[in-house]
């Protein structure tokens, strides 16, 4: 069995909060929930969901990159919507991101998520 080792990049946002940006572990790289958090200031910004999906899958993309994956080697997403309205609107910015072999995936809404975001969304991918 491998080592598990936390990993974070100042490259994507930072929350200051108590856990992991995220986890490498034999050959993966578990990534704690993303949301539209700017990777310059590490400032929540909230806007429409397209706004805030950008920012949350922008931060992923930046983690996977930084730990030498790629979203290509995404393996899982959950993806928590505060409201489920906004789904399609959502799965418009997501297929931007996943354009091939997209990952599996759940979706669910949220009854609230933290800062007042409109989505939050966490990942696997392989290393």
């Amino acid at each position: 069995m491998g080592e598990k080792k936390a990993f974070q990049t100042d490259k994507a946002a930072i929350t200051g909060g108590p856990y992991s940006q995220a986890i490498i572990y034999n050959g993966l790289i578990y990534i704690s929930g993303q949301g539209p958090i700017n990777t310059q200031t590490n400032q929540v910004l909230l806007g429409t969901i397209e706004e805030e999906s950008e920012l949350a899958l922008e931060n992923i993309r930046i983690i996977v990159e930084e730990a030498g994956s790629s979203l290509n080697k995404v393996l899982q997403v959950r993806v928590y919507l505060l409201d489920m309205k906004e789904y399609s609107r959502f799965n418009e910015v997501y297929k931007k991101y996943f354009q091939k072999d997209p990952p599996a995936r759940t979706c669910i809404q949220a009854g609230k998520l933290p800062f007042g975001i409109r989505v939050e969304i966490d990942a696997i991918a392989c290393i």
